[in-house]
């Protein structure tokens, strides 16, 4: 039966792009959100525009790297918005480079974010779920996971992660918890972006590119993540867990 009581999320990264459209969906869906990013002045934008629709929304500075920092966030939603029972570990970080010219910090800090971050995070609130006898995790992976040039360190932590997921899901089931994994494709964010202008293109151009290369003839849009992460923390998922959906406009091979 659909609950009548207003569930707390957590959305990390969510001071643009998909984490925000995130955020924003889930307050629509009456969650009241916690907002979780690096600079907790650049929550704003999107607390705002929740609070300007209606909703309850909370910024929060957290390093989703950092073990005492996930802990202070976590009791912080859990002490000003009640006890986080959805999860949503869409904080990540690019530091693309071929293998031959890839730093270990390259390679530290993505895994440090995507993977110890939902790590951490998902450590932290899963206490919450299970008193509740309710959760819901979903981790963003990537189309990447399946394997992309000057990607390693991101195509490792995103496939990583699906393991991850399934992982969650089987050890967290028996507790009403369910853990899925939604994997974009090519998503226009300011993330992409910034991938356009490494490699020296126009993002319009950019976009053009990879659209053309898509069978729906389109980029995604944050809005098209946001929507299949509404989906799985939703009342009605219950019984679907340990899933990885792409988002991508086609069939990946």
């Amino acid at each position: 039966m659909p609950t009548t009581e207003q569930r707390v999320a957590i959305v990390t990264g969510a001071a643009r792009g998909i984490g925000a459209a995130t955020a924003v969906r889930l307050a629509a869906e009456g969650r009241a959100v916690a907002v979780l990013d690096l600079d907790e002045a650049a929550c704003q934008g999107t607390v705002d525009a929740i609070t300007a629709a209606g909703g309850t929304a909370l910024a929060v500075s957290c390093d989703v790297a950092d073990a005492d920092q996930v802990r202070a966030a976590v009791a912080r939603v859990a002490t000003e918005l009640g006890a986080p029972v959805i999860l949503v570990n869409n904080a990540g970080v690019l530091r693309d480079n071929l293998l031959f010219k890839m730093s270990e910090s390259d390679w530290d800090t993505v895994m440090g974010v995507h993977l110890r971050g939902a790590f951490l995070m998902a450590r932290e609130c899963q206490k919450h779920m299970v008193d509740a006898a309710f959760g819901r995790i979903v981790n963003l992976s990537s189309s990447s996971a399946l394997g992309n040039r000057g990607q390693a360190n991101y195509a490792a932590v995103k496939a990583g992660l699906q393991g991850f997921t399934k992982t969650l899901a089987i050890e967290l089931g028996k507790f009403g918890v369910t853990a899925n994994a939604v994997a974009p494709g090519f998503i226009a964010t300011d993330m992409t972006a910034a991938t356009a202008e490494r490699v020296g293109m126009g993002f319009e151009d950019f976009k053009a590119a990879a659209a053309s290369q898509i069978p729906v003839q389109r980029v995604g849009e944050p809005d098209d993540i946001a929507n299949a992460i509404a989906f799985f923390t939703g009342e009605q998922a219950g019984f679907v867990s340990g899933q990885v959906l792409y988002v991508a406009g086609g069939p990946l091979n």
